[in-house]
């Protein structure tokens, strides 16, 4: 290992137990700090739980979108400076202001200190505030998990009218920030060869300048249990209720399952408020099958994935899959569509793939794996193997520190 280095990491909202950003957070602080560097994470809220040794800075935002009152009119005297108002103004005007508003903060917050750090990490905010840093000469790096333009287009494509098809364009603006400070940051990395190229696609970087660095979980956290599985239980976990995810697919499936047999289904995650996957579950009659858990503690995920008979992940989209590798991890079956960066992660033997928004491949897949108990074992086994192979966080950890050091060089030689 090279020098120890001092890293501040920025995550602009960090869910504890759902959503892979928190997760992500976490983990890495966590890896790097036992390799010996020194990590400060800043967060606005959701903050993050983390690990003994690692420092939190918090940076407060208004939390406009908090559970449970999403959208929230704040007291005036919640109000604290410009950035609170800007932050509240995108909001009434439809937009997404926390990529922006959170970077501003901490621009703010790390520039009075800029000499007790040598990097800047931002986890996928890429707002105007990280070119602050820049332009102050604090080497500024990024991960984009994956270009949140392609959640854009799958939201527009699905929208059923013009109104929201109008609204969805000015809550997605601020990818078109992104698309332009992404290029100018010192070092992008990335969590699969798949989002590299669509980094290149959406985003204007080369797919050359950006280091893969795939993501992991904690393989002596996420095990095979020793109970028997639930033969009618299938999960999936989503970290939000959007069209991206699938869920609405999934749902059809469960619903053509139900006519042949008891089958449940527990959702990692939670319903958007007259959403679609409310309107499918009414359409559907599924209300009795289907449980939202909202979001779990690490370990009742893993007592609900080692206990499953399948996890799914019907995605129209991944930039990687946490949720693939936390099942493969327990040794669970895996049924995934065929999108994004999921046949890369998954590969050929963990799971059975199917073709993205397909209904009748998803219910085939299903109906097989839970038929076959024995083809359960055999994608669980794999899958496991794969893991510890490709896919721990002391691995990811051990690759962006190496990472950093490049960064740095090429920094000193430019100079």
């Amino acid at each position: 290992m090279g020098r120890s280095l001092r890293i501040a990491l920025l995550s602009y909202r960090s869910k504890p137990h759902s959503g892979g950003q928190g997760i992500y957070v976490r983990a890495l602080s966590r890896e790097l700090t036992e390799l010996g560097h020194r990590v400060e994470v800043l967060s606005g809220q959701p903050y993050p739980d983390l690990d003994e040794g690692v420092p939190l800075t918090r940076l407060p935002s208004l939390d406009l979108y908090r559970e449970p009152d999403p959208f929230r009119t704040p007291r005036p005297a919640e109000f604290r400076d410009g950035i609170d108002v800007l932050e509240w103004a995108t909001m009434c005007t439809a937009g997404f202001p926390e990529p922006l508003t959170f970077t501003l903060r901490a621009a703010r917050e790390l520039l009075p200190r800029a000499a007790q750090f040598d990097l800047v990490h931002d986890n996928q905010s890429l707002g105007y505030g990280l070119l602050r840093l820049i332009r102050a000469g604090l080497p500024t790096v990024a991960t984009v998990h994956h270009p949140v333009a392609i959640d854009r287009r799958l939201e527009l494509a699905a929208a059923p009218t013009l109104r929201r098809r109008l609204t969805l364009r000015r809550w997605y603006g601020f990818t078109a920030m992104q698309a332009r400070v992404a290029p100018r940051l010192a070092g992008l990395t990335t969590v699969s060869e798949n989002s590299r190229r669509d980094i290149e696609e959406w985003m204007g970087v080369p797919a050359r300048g950006v280091e893969v660095i795939p993501v992991g979980i904690d393989p002596d956290v996420f095990t095979p249990g020793t109970a028997p599985r639930d033969p009618e239980s299938i999960v999936v976990t989503t970290s939000a209720d959007v069209t991206l995810k699938g869920l609405v697919h999934l749902l059809e499936a469960l619903a053509k399952l139900r006519t042949e047999r008891p089958v449940r289904l527990t959702v990692v995650g939670t319903a958007r408020p007259g959403g679609p996957t409310e309107e499918a579950l009414d359409r559907l009659a599924l209300r009795d099958a289907v449980r939202f858990t909202g979001p779990l503690p690490e370990a009742d995920l893993v007592t609900l994935l080692q206990t499953a008979a399948v996890v799914a992940i019907p995605s129209l989209y991944e930039g990687f899959s946490l949720p693939a590798i936390e099942a493969m991890a327990c040794a669970t079956p895996l049924v995934t569509t065929d999108a994004g960066a999921l046949p890369e992660v998954v590969g050929s033997t963990a799971g059975i793939q199917v073709g993205a928004g397909d209904v009748e491949q998803l219910t085939a897949a299903l109906r097989l794996v839970l038929d076959s108990p024995s083809l359960g074992e055999q994608l669980g086994r794999a899958g496991r193997r794969r893991v510890l192979e490709s896919y721990t966080w002391r691995a990811t950890a051990l690759r962006t520190a190496d990472w950093y050091g490049e960064v740095l060089e090429r920094q000193s030689r430019a100079c």
